[in-house]
């Protein structure tokens, strides 16, 4: 019965998600203390019964339950432990159930840290976290089931799928899903101040660290899968521009310009309505891709005529998170709407430019996302928008963002000074320039790479002369807090991930070879030699395994071994060999034999030399840390609070005012 247990944990958990939900704003809005102290214990029981959940769903996968038909979709008897843990969410059910444990993570930490918020506020800010959670508990208890029995039991299940089966597995989805439901936080905060008709700049700034650490976590998440698709799927790439990808990259683009807005509006009280929209769109970007890829719409227009019931649920509950909000939106936005003016030349300036470019390129990234399910919906036939498309109008769009990025910290809030302006501009154009020429002779003149090299140059200078004049104008003790710290180190992240991507675009060298045993063939300065191929055995599979020796100037540098594995129920994987480096990765991965009898053992093999893909990724977790950082800032632990009116209510005692410190 212990599956059952886990059905009534997700049954009992939907009702405290409703109470959570309901009776706090009714005590918000008519002033009762009692309704309003419902909200922290509903929340801390419905994060009991999930986690319960979630650890019976755990327990039958280790246990090889298969009467669940979960576990026996998912799993079978070879796959090896860690893998059964990670096949919990391999699928739509189980990643649903992750979703909600994380999301309840994210409610227990904000009812514990939101105790200095007025109360009002924070009844109505955990009240829209218990909403949304509905929404998700009734979806995975009506439409979802992990639990679902099969009978009779089989003496075996079918397996997980091949290309989950990768340590980046353990780690991608469930640092991913923190993200995208980080910036639930963020939309709880807009909805709360949206319900009580105003703004106040402190609670923006309580919001920031939420955000800044639910966009780490999303940038580290984008990270890793990134990282997982370059080293388990064999073709040499970092980013494909994929539905998939997109629909992780799209609220990353969107919370990167609301942690941008939140600073305005929390320093200058400026954007205050624009904060509020770009919360509400992080939060539905995060949603839509979290429904699109788990529903398989992303994939054919007709996945829904697989379970009708779920696609009407998931029409719906996006109709009324974002439809709802957004009516809402247009009904209180001018009521907080407001904030002190500010001139052309000022950082206000800068950071708004910012915020459209990248809300403009997000809503560029969902229209391509989404246009081939359009055409094929209106019988307009197969319509395919790949990187061309990607490829040519996101540099385009981002390069103001480029552009501007040197010069933000240096301007002033309100008005700039045009002198300091153009006294940095002479100084980063001769950096700049200066390293676009050296790297012309280096590179060979590969267009590409002298351009990242003149970007990386251009951003990596406006960030290391901030930084110097922090050192040197700045009181000791106060020359690097947290939030300028943490921007810092974005922005230099953000240089090192131009240089990286645009060198490794340009000076990679791609070989498909036929190749047999003693046979090499020379990339750059190393020569691959290959060796043949031998039988292996895995926890659950077998391979043939190639052996590619690599030398370098006739000196052995590395041996490496490509496989071509075969799972239990007949998938064929392929695992690619990479040797890592810090300025190169030689990258291998074996195809086919090249004939049926294979006499002279002659295999097909991709080989790649990629220099600096390594930085694309390190200059993520430069940004993600640099997302912590901000994050961690002193200055973001409310010490102080402002007290929300409270509706009078006659049987209620007075509410009383707290006062700034």
């Amino acid at each position: 019965m212990t599956p059952e247990l886990g059905q009534l944990a997700l049954i009992l958990a939907l009702l405290l998600a409703l109470a959570q939900g309901v009776l706090p704003l009714i005590g918000a809005w008519r002033g009762n203390r009692a309704l309003m102290a419902v909200a922290r214990p509903a929340a801390a029981g419905q994060a009991v019964f999930v986690a319960f959940a979630f650890g019976i769903l755990v327990w039958a996968f280790v246990h090889f339950d298969f009467s669940v038909q979960y576990v026996a979709d998912n799993s079978n008897l070879e796959l090896p432990w860690y893998y059964r843990i990670a096949a919990v969410w391999g699928a739509h059910e189980g990643s649903l159930l992750l979703w909600i444990l994380i999301l309840n993570v994210w409610t227990v930490a904000l009812a514990a840290f939101s105790q200095k918020l007025p109360e009002v506020f924070a009844s109505r800010v955990i009240a829209v976290m218990g909403l949304i959670a509905v929404g998700f508990l009734a979806f995975i208890v009506f439409t979802s089931d992990p639990f679902g029995r099969l009978l009779p039991m089989p003496g075996d299940g079918a397996d997980l799928n091949p290309v989950l089966q990768d340590p980046g597995m353990t780690v991608h989805p469930p640092v991913l899903y923190t993200g995208y439901v980080g910036f639930s936080v963020a939309f709880a905060f807009a909805i709360a101040g949206l319900l009580g008709g105003e703004l106040e700049q402190a609670w923006v700034r309580w919001a920031r660290p939420w955000t800044n650490v639910a966009w780490a976590f999303l940038t580290l998440g984008i990270v890793a899968g990134s990282w997982w698709a370059y080293a388990e799927l064999g073709w040499g790439g970092w980013w494909f521009w994929d539905p998939v990808e997109n629909a992780s990259f799209m609220p990353w683009l969107v919370g990167a310009a609301l942690i941008h807005a939140q600073a305005v509006t929390e320093k200058r009280g400026s954007l205050r309505a624009w904060t509020i929209l770009l919360s509400i769109f992080a939060f539905s970007l995060s949603l839509l891709g979290t429904f699109l890829v788990r529903s398989g719409v992303l994939t054919s227009v007709h996945a829904f005529a697989s379970d009708p019931r779920r696609g009407v649920f998931i029409l719906a509950f996006l109709t009324i998170v974002v439809g709802g909000s957004l009516l809402l939106y247009a009904v209180r936005a001018p009521k907080v709407a407001g904030g002190k003016p500010f001139n052309l030349l000022s950082r206000e300036t800068a950071l708004l430019i910012g915020n459209l470019m990248f809300a403009v390129a997000a809503a560029m990234v969902l229209l391509g996302t989404l246009f081939p399910l359009i055409g094929d919906a209106l019988n307009l036939g197969r319509i395919s928008v790949g990187p061309p498309y990607f490829g040519f109008l996101f540099p385009l769009l981002m390069a103001p963002v480029v552009l501007l990025m040197p010069f933000g910290p240096f301007l002033r809030w309100g008005k700039g000074e045009a002198a300091v302006i153009k006294s940095l501009l002479r100084r980063v154009l001769i950096a700049a320039l200066a390293c676009a020429i050296i790297a012309a002779f280096l590179v060979d003149g590969h267009l590409k790479a002298i351009v990242g090299v003149a970007a990386a140059t251009w951003i990596a200078t406006g960030v290391l002369l901030y930084a110097y004049k922090r050192w040197r104008e700045a009181p000791r003790g106060r020359r690097y807090p947290g939030e300028m710290a943490g921007m810092l180190l974005a922005h230099l992240g953000v240089a090192v991930f131009l240089v990286g991507v645009l060198l490794s675009e340009s000076l990679s060298v791609t070989r498909d070879v036929r190749m047999a045993p003693g046979e090499t063939q020379h990339i750059g300065s190393y020569d691959f030699r290959f060796d043949g191929v031998h039988h292996t055995t895995g926890p659950n599979w077998t391979a043939d395994q190639g052996v590619v020796t690599v030398t370098r100037d006739g000196k052995p540098l590395v041996v490496m071994h490509p496989q071509k594995r075969t799972y239990p129920r007949g998938q064929v994987q392929t695992e690619s060999a990479v040797d890592a480096g810090v300025f190169r990765d030689l990258y291998v991965a074996l195809g086919e034999p090249m004939d049926a009898a294979n006499i002279e053992g002659a295999w097909a093999l991709r080989l790649y030399y990629k220099p600096f893909v390594r930085w694309i990724w390190g200059g993520g977790l430069l940004m993600m840390l640099g997302g912590f950082t901000c994050a961690a800032d002193k200055r973001f632990r409310l010490k102080r609070t402002v007290a929300a009116p409270v509706p009078p209510v006659e049987s209620m005692p007075p509410v009383p005012q707290e006062t700034r410190a």
